[in-house]
């Protein structure tokens, strides 16, 4: 029988290369870790780890034992996770991954009160730039925007946000403010994870829709804090989701005012993305928790 200790250990190792890299990671004694690699030596009979200048290889025994050593983690991992759905208490680890401009504003919270009614839950939050279609069967993700037709997911969508073009009342003082969609080519333009870079579709109730290309920004952004943050100060002009903007609002009233109010950009979908097939517990529970705080504004977009 193996002890699932020094084999953890040593797929660490075998991860890493530095034993002392990997007591720091599993938060161990150096001197633990190694002893835990050396028990597990001894009971195979067989040397699984050599040093080479500042780093430690696999022998040729530890190549081969490696494979077998991750099944069975794996293993053990997969039926303390079919255990804990057995459970009245919910236990477990699950990944959530969500678009960066919905992390601080929205899921933050969301997590904060579902790990507060699991205690015995461990969850990761993770932002993310785009969606990870190969994510594992312990992910759940939001994501904000198109995606393509397959996945390899289950798709589920969440609401719309609306957005609108804004600027800082500084920044119009000092500029003239656009009056007509032609004129907005002539503006500054602040963009966020390069969205507009292949054009941007205006839709007016009467007038139809305006195809414009933004001018090259000059200053483009991956977190919406910081796209925020630079309209604000009056750098220039960008697509903001109205949902966003109103949170802002109540911590720093009147910094961002809509352009060109009768233009607006196409709504972005949110959607809940997650694994085909059988879920644990624990995993519905979250996507519960998700759907119920959804906020009502992202049902109502047109």
């Amino acid at each position: 029988m193996h002890d699932f200790d020094e084999l953890a250990a040593f797929d660490a190792v075998m991860t890493s290369g530095s034993l002392t890299r990997s007591a720091r990671e599993m938060g161990l004694a150096k001197s633990t870790l190694s002893r835990r690699i050396t028990q597990l030596e001894s009971r195979l009979g067989q040397t699984l780890l050599r040093r080479q200048a500042n780093r430690l290889t696999p022998t040729e025994a530890g190549q081969v034992f490696h494979d077998y050593c991750r099944e069975m983690l794996s293993l053990a991992s997969r039926s303390r996770e079919a255990l804990a759905d057995l459970s009245e208490v919910m236990r477990g680890h699950l990944t959530l991954g969500v678009h960066c401009s919905l992390t601080r504003s929205w899921a933050a919270k969301v997590v904060e009160a579902f790990l507060a009614c699991h205690p015995e839950m461990e969850l990761t939050l993770q932002a993310r730039e785009r969606p990870e279609y190969s994510s594992g069967k312990q992910c759940v993700q939001v994501w904000l925007g198109e995606l393509p037709t397959e996945t390899g997911l289950k798709t589920e969508p969440l609401g719309r946000l609306t957005q609108r073009l804004y600027a800082s009342p500084g920044y119009l003082a000092r500029h003239e403010a656009p009056t007509c969609p032609d004129t907005l080519a002539h503006h500054p333009w602040i963009d966020l994870l390069g969205t507009t870079h292949d054009g941007l579709t205006l839709h007016h109730a009467e007038r139809g829709e305006f195809c414009f290309r933004p001018p090259r920004s000059q200053l483009s952004v991956n977190l919406p804090e910081l796209q925020l943050d630079a309209i604000a100060q009056g750098q220039g002009l960008g697509v903001l989701p109205e949902w966003l903007v109103a949170a802002r609002e109540v911590y720093h009233p009147g910094e961002l005012m809509p352009c060109l109010p009768e233009w607006r950009p196409t709504p972005l979908a949110a959607t809940l993305l997650y694994p085909y097939g059988q879920r644990p517990q624990r995993m519905d529970a979250l996507l519960d928790a998700l759907r119920q705080a959804v906020p009502a504004s992202w049902y109502n977009a047109s």
